[in-house]
């Protein structure tokens, strides 16, 4: 499937900002099930000062803020080839080590709740891949998808109590349940195309698991299937902080407004 993307951020300021540093990650890279055939990204009242790999093999952006910058827009466009795999993305590969994603966070650290999420599913279901299914739809059964329910900073333990949350909490509890039932796990940021709409507000963020003998395998828990050639992978991460679009700090101005819009359509 040929995806076309196009994404805008906008960031607007009540004063000029003196001071600005965003780190970009929205650049996606080719990898099994998805090819880049182009992309683009563009900067208004500010410069692109460099670009790197960060430490989970993201394409990472650093952008400084021009002098006295009351509006910053980031324009990102492409097109997409992927293919489906089943979520399968294969054997582990990159800067860190497999043993790295079993580390816990402080959006992912399992406690009493995670606990009773997975009580009893490695006897009930006795293969991994399944079993990860299953996790899957405990959560999203115990935790509902609303919007506006959590913020960028809820925990997964958090998330569960309160019965209700997004795409990232959905993400954070599986990664946070995988990693107590000894799968290393990581955060996945990216582009879904949806079938009722073109244009979004929002970014999508899925879970991936390491399976013995299969490699990662990615849950999109709050739509209940596997990654299918609708996704487009663009970061991942130990959680949402490692794997954040757009991460940064600025002074100057006392408050700012951000707008996203995102489209999405097959080609």
């Amino acid at each position: 499937m040929r995806l076309k993307i196009n994404h805008t951020t906008t960031y607007r300021f009540d004063a000029p900002v003196t001071y600005g540093l965003q780190q970009l990650r929205l650049t996606p890279k080719s990898r099994r099930g998805q090819s880049i055939l182009s992309w683009s990204m563009q900067v208004d009242g500010g410069q692109v000062q460099t670009e790197f790999q960060d430490h989970n093999q993201n394409h990472a952006s650093l952008v400084s803020f021009d002098p006295s910058a009351s509006e910053i827009r980031v324009m990102c466009a492409g097109e997409v080839e992927t293919a489906d795999n089943a979520g399968i993305l294969g054997k582990h590969s990159g800067f860190a080590p497999l043993w790295y994603f079993q580390r816990m966070t402080d959006l992912t650290q399992p406690g009493d709740r995670v606990a009773a999420l997975i009580d009893g599913l490695q006897e009930e279901v006795s293969d991994d891949i399944p079993r990860l299914h299953a996790l899957s739809g405990r959560i999203i059964g115990a935790v509902r998808y609303e919007i506006g329910a959590t913020e960028a900073a809820t925990t997964a333990e958090d998330a569960i109590a309160g019965g209700a949350g997004v795409c990232q909490d959905h993400a954070h509890i599986f990664i946070a349940a995988a990693r107590a039932m000894g799968h290393p796990a990581r955060y996945v940021s990216g582009y879904l195309m949806m079938n009722d709409r073109v244009h979004q507000d929002a970014t999508h963020a899925w879970a991936e698991a390491h399976v013995d003998g299969v490699g990662w395998v990615g849950f999109d828990v709050s739509n209940g299937i596997s990654p299918d050639p609708r996704y487009v992978r663009v970061a991942t991460g130990l959680d949402y902080r490692e794997a954040a679009p757009i991460a940064g700090l600025h002074y100057g101005a006392s408050g700012e407004a951000m707008s996203v819009d995102i489209q999405v359509a097959q080609q």
